[in-house]
């Protein structure tokens, strides 16, 4: 009998559904925040309050939450049973170097120098990047129907966001410094999941957090001195809280979840539906055009990301009589 393949979605992918809606809406939120505060004095006031939540949300759980028991499941997401040895710190510290410290420099600093557009379109090389390294690492079988649904989420990136790339000597730097951040969060995406074979999601999301907030803010000391903070209004602050608390937090715990659950590679693709997302936010709150392009685009994305999803199912075979 020949096998088939079906779609097939899980409390995992409404997971990633709601993150992509969190860090889509996330780059409208933030931009009213940098007309009064430092790009770099926000990125470190966010990592250090999202570092805060998490190491406090690690010492409830794990002196709180008894070992096992019928919630099992949940458990393993939150605590960590095994004891952190010296390779792991040493392992979450390099991950928080890569993941936050680097990846914030390249991507801010990026978005600085080049366009928006310039940006996506790099980021939108993620999906390949981790799945070209998932498979030479042997993490994840990438398969011929995983590649399609990358190419088609390239695709449609291209023609939600294409038209507007620029070129010019301040771009390439800027384009230089995101491809830096995508391959840091290849990195980070990988090595985070060696780590949670033996440790928790929230350990190891909070943990190298704390580690990659630590040099981040030192970059930022500058920019903290610089920063008028009795001209920060309320609405920047309530930008702040939102961008720690859902668009670093709770979005950090659901990719790692994700990629403990199904694996480094179908992860990724979703990141690919966050311009979409910020296209839509953009379309509601500043009236922005949406033509057939974009509509297109975002069709073929979508379409990407469900034949990435598209798994193997063979027919059950009839008891004998």
């Amino acid at each position: 009998m020949t096998a088939t393949r079906t779609l097939s979605l899980s409390r995992v992918d409404a997971l990633l559904i709601l993150l992509t809606l969190i860090w889509g809406t996330n780059f409208s939120i933030v931009k009213h925040a940098f007309g009064e505060m430092d790009p770099a004095a926000f990125n470190a006031l966010r990592l250090d309050l999202a570092s805060v939540a998490f190491l406090a949300a690690i010492a409830a759980v794990q002196r709180y939450t008894p070992n096992g028991g019928g919630r099992a499941r949940w458990q393993s997401i939150l605590r960590t049973a095994a004891p952190l040895t010296r390779t792991d710190w040493l392992s979450l510290a390099a991950l928080g170097l890569v993941g936050h410290f680097c990846y914030q420099l390249g991507f801010v600093g990026g978005l600085a120098r080049s366009s928006v557009a310039n940006s996506a379109l790099i980021l939108g090389a993620t999906p390949v990047t981790v799945a070209l390294a998932s498979g030479a690492l042997g993490e994840d079988p990438v398969r011929r129907h995983h590649w399609i649904g990358i190419a088609m989420s390239l695709a449609g990136l291209y023609l939600v966001v294409g038209r507007g790339a620029e070129v010019g000597r301040e771009a390439l730097v800027g384009d230089a410094l995101t491809a830096m951040a995508v391959l840091c969060w290849t990195v980070y995406t990988i090595g985070g999941r060696r780590l949670m074979a033996r440790h928790s999601p929230l350990a190891v999301t909070g943990f190298s957090m704390a580690f990659g907030a630590v040099p981040y803010t030192l970059y930022a000391l500058p920019a903290l001195g610089r920063t008028s903070w009795g001209e920060v209004g309320w609405t920047t602050w309530v930008s702040l809280g939102y961008s720690a608390m859902f668009a670093l937090c709770v979005s950090y715990m659901i990719w790692y979840v994700a990629v403990r659950q199904i694996g480094s590679a179908r992860t990724s693709l979703y990141s690919n539906v966050i311009p979409i997302v910020a296209m839509a936010t953009a379309w509601l709150s500043l009236d922005e055009p949406v033509g057939w392009r974009k509509l297109v685009g975002a069709a073929s994305v979508l379409g990407g990301v469900a034949i990435a999803r598209l798994e193997r199912k063979r027919p059950a075979i009839p008891a004998e009589e």
